[in-house]
């Protein structure tokens, strides 16, 4: 597998479409981080790293509206990519639908959501766009 991260974000998106309630995703150290900046942001229920096999796991429950049944998540976008790293400053870090939705950024001090990254002044590795 080339990129961990797009197959990552691709399960997620996959699973929201299916109307699943759970998805399993194997386990790293920045898959982590992604999930918990997921769930600070309120895009997911609730997570559960498993590690009793090898690899280690990841649960996530996916959030949906209770009434209507709608996704919390209703776009994934993966931004950089092996291929082609896109970079950004402080100054120019992207806003996602008019700061309804969320960027998450890699930086020297961790991977952070562009609200976050704007406000300490860091800029980084644009990830992807969640809304």
């Amino acid at each position: 597998m080339t990129d961990p991260i797009a197959d990552y974000l691709t399960r997620i998106r996959n699973a929201v479409k299916a109307g699943h309630r759970i998805v399993e995703i194997p386990s790293s150290k920045f898959k982590r981080e992604l999930t918990k900046i997921l769930f600070e942001q309120g895009f997911i229920l609730n997570y559960k790293f498993d590690e009793t096999s090898v690899v280690g796991n990841i649960k996530i429950a996916l959030k949906y509206n209770p009434v209507s049944k709608a996704p919390a998540i209703r776009h994934v976008e993966r931004v950089s990519r092996p291929g082609l790293r896109r970079y950004t400053g402080h100054s120019k870090l992207p806003r996602v639908l008019n700061d309804l939705g969320i960027a998450i950024v890699s930086t020297s001090k961790g991977l952070m959501t562009n609200k976050e990254a704007r406000s300490k002044n860091i800029g980084g590795e644009v990830i992807c766009y969640l809304y």
